[in-house]
């Protein structure tokens, strides 16, 4: 703001905003709005809590009321200024005319300010240490300087203080203009806001028209058949009855010609027409006389109804907000068979409505099912699940309007997008890959029971960094603990859980007395590690050492196979194959439900065995039966399929950290990743 020279400031910078007349004793309130000491006294008596009568921003006053809000003293001197252009009045001070035009002028009516405790003394220095106005005996009894003290030359820190101001009108300036801009767009919106009303309304009432000839013309041809169905009824109805009265007539003659024939009819007469009247009125009596009519009563039949006409009717049309599509941006994002999907759509409207609608066609033409879900700051959300591979088409529309670029082509990508290994036993080979791993920077860790070994691959190209030979009889799952380490179980003849280091050397061996048949393993965070036993039909809770914690699921489990922790919740999830269930044990052993049973349908198994979980917290599972892979939610309610995975006998699962899972096929000697998440 540039400083206020005399010509520069008028009459309402200087009035008070509450009564109106020119500021007595102004105050400062925090949102640097200034009012009369009285009149802020009076409105502070009127509302609770105080609210500043200009911004209403809320108030908080001082322990001291209103007599505690800073003085406005640059108020004062402007009062001063003004009366002096005015004339000479008791108490100020008379200044030449060319002074007061000077923009030095003004220190002139700087009021003097005096210490409130030495009313005598006037306030010359600052205490830094104390951020207070001090006179010169307060810096030689309160404010001595010192270590607690340091008192400056008011016109000192005035100066640093106006420097730092200046520094604050320079970046008030950018946000004013940004204000003052936003202002003047909103000035230009008011101005078409009539226009658009009058624009919408002439469109409203010509689509109404249209629907309403529409129903008229249809209401006419409805008419106009049902006339036309009356003419056509009533001349087929009137060729029947007279078809029919031309046969009664007929047979009318021949009952009066008999009748007179025996009432009145002599012997002779009798005899010589009584053959012909008989022969005619048998041949009238068995000739075939269609009597009756085919004809129905036609009525008029509501193939729509009203009620059903007004649901529909309410969509006939809608007030949305106006949107430049060209200014709007689809973003097509990587899809894959059989996953969830996501497309965005991004609008100007933040705030408003927008009419958006969809389509989806996979490459056979069929349409694909499409959910549309707004988000916040003018983004919605177009997610589907594609069914085949393939490339898809999508068409999007804002308001009715065609997206630039629509329809889009969506490639669909087919599961699974990485297939590692084949049969053999040599490098990048698997024979009889069962359980897998991965460790935190998405590196696949495969246990193979043919090969008796583990190797581990690079995720995005299959190619494997490494591999070592474990110990046991029949190797079955593997995992990775936060040091990098592996734990690996197998079962049969020296059977364990053994722990290797990441270059694959044997550190540890476990085998509690417990142990039997130790299958599926998974290690928490803090070093325990819960493994599957077989034999046991329970799970092992170990503590980092391999000694045990406690047993679960004894009694209630069939035949164990891969465990899961969510360490969110500390639930267990075992696969038991035989059960054709997942069972969910909190970590001190009580089962807190279970899920599935056998069967082909979702929901359902065929020898269940991996499980994993997702951040989120669903559980992936993993069919050996059929080769499906299910997703269900925290509480065991279905969700999706993945796959069903194209080698066979789908056995240990694992997810990595960018959403793949990693599927190992015992009999198809590969290991598949399938795009999830």
């Amino acid at each position: 703001m540039a400083s206020l020279m005399p010509d520069d400031f008028d009459e309402e910078f200087l009035t008070c905003a509450i009564c109106m007349l020119n500021f007595r004793d102004p105050k400062i309130l925090p949102c640097l709005h200034s009012f009369c000491r009285e009149c802020l006294q009076e409105w502070a008596t009127k509302q609770q809590p105080l609210e500043c009568p200009t911004c209403r921003e809320p108030v908080r006053l001082p322990d001291q009321g209103v007599d505690g809000l800073r003085t406005n003293f640059y108020v004062n001197n402007l009062l001063d200024f003004a009366a002096a252009k005015k004339g000479a009045e008791p108490d100020h001070e008379v200044t030449g005319e060319e002074t007061l035009k000077a923009e030095e002028g003004m220190s002139n009516f700087h009021r003097k300010r005096h210490c409130d405790k030495h009313k005598k003394y006037e306030l010359e220095f600052y205490c830094e240490s104390c951020k207070a106005l001090v006179c010169t005996a307060c810096t030689v009894v309160d404010h001595r300087p010192g270590k607690d003290h340091n008192p400056v030359e008011i016109a000192t820190v005035a100066q640093a203080r106006k420097e730092t101001l200046q520094g604050l009108l320079h970046s008030i300036d950018p946000r004013l203009k940004e204000m003052q801009d936003a202002v003047k767009e909103a000035d230009r919106k008011i101005s078409i806001l009539i226009p658009a009303k009058e624009a919408a309304t002439d469109q409203a009432k010509a689509y109404f028209r249209k629907l309403v000839d529409f129903l008229q013309k249809r209401e006419e041809v409805i008419l106009s058949q049902i006339d036309e169905q009356c003419r056509a009824d009533g001349k087929a109805l009137q060729a029947k009855k007279e078809a029919i009265e031309f046969e009664l007539a007929g047979l009318t003659s021949a009952q009066t010609f008999c009748q007179q024939a025996v009432e009145h009819g002599s012997d002779v007469h009798v005899l010589e027409v009584g053959n012909q009247v008989q022969t005619r009125v048998e041949t009238l009596l068995t000739k075939e006389v269609d009597l009756e009519s085919d004809w129905r009563e036609f009525q008029f039949v509501e193939t729509t109804t009203i009620t059903d006409f007004e649901k529909e009717a309410k969509d006939l049309g809608d007030v949305y907000t106006k949107v430049d599509v060209s200014k709007c941006k689809v973003s097509v994002k990587p899809a894959f068979q059989g996953c969830e999907c996501i497309t965005e759509l991004t609008t100007q409207s933040k705030d408003g409505r927008l009419y958006v609608t969809t389509n989806m066609k996979d490459p056979s033409e069929k349409k694909v099912p499409i959910q549309l879900q707004m988000k916040s700051g003018g983004l919605w959300e177009i997610s589907y699940t594609p069914k085949i591979s393939g490339n898809h088409t999508l068409e999007v529309k804002v308001n009715s309007q065609q997206m630039p670029g629509s329809p889009f082509d969506v490639d669909v990508k087919g599961n699974p997008v990485l297939t590692i290994g084949q049969y053999g036993s040599g490098v990048e080979e698997l024979d009889g890959p069962i359980g897998v791993a991965v460790d935190k920077n998405g590196n696949i860790a495969v246990v193979e029971r043919g090969n008796k070994r583990v190797q581990i691959f690079n995720k995005d190209t299959g190619q494997p960094s490494r591999s070592f030979p474990v110990e046991g009889k029949n190797p079955h799952s593997i995992d990775v603990d936060s040091e990098g380490r592996f734990l690996v179980t197998s079962w049969g003849k020296n059977y364990g859980l053994r722990r290797y280091s990441k270059e694959g050397e044997i550190l540890n061996t476990f085998k509690p007395d417990c142990m039997h048949g130790p299958h599926g393993v998974t290690v928490l965070k803090d070093g325990r590690m819960v493994v599957a036993d077989g034999k046991q039909k329970s799970c092992l809770l170990l503590q980092p050492d391999g000694s045990l914690i406690r047993e679960i699921g004894k009694g209630q489990l069939q035949n164990p196979a891969f465990v899961s922790v969510d360490e969110s919740r500390d639930v267990l999830f075992v696969t038991d194959k035989r059960a054709n269930k997942v069972f969910a044990f909190d970590l001190d052993g009580n089962l807190k439900f279970d899920f599935g049973r056998q069967g082909d349908n979702d929901g359902e198994f065929q020898e269940p065995k991996g499980v994993t979980i997702d951040p989120t917290g669903n559980i992936i599972v993993s069919n050996a039966g059929d080769g499906r892979v299910q997703v269900f939610a925290p509480d065991g309610t279905f969700k999706q399929k993945v796959g069903p995975v194209k080698g066979r006998h789908a056995s240990g699962v694992a997810l990595t950290p960018d959403g793949y899972i990693a599927v190992a096929c015992y009999r198809g000697h590969c290991v598949e990743l399938y795009r999830y998440m």
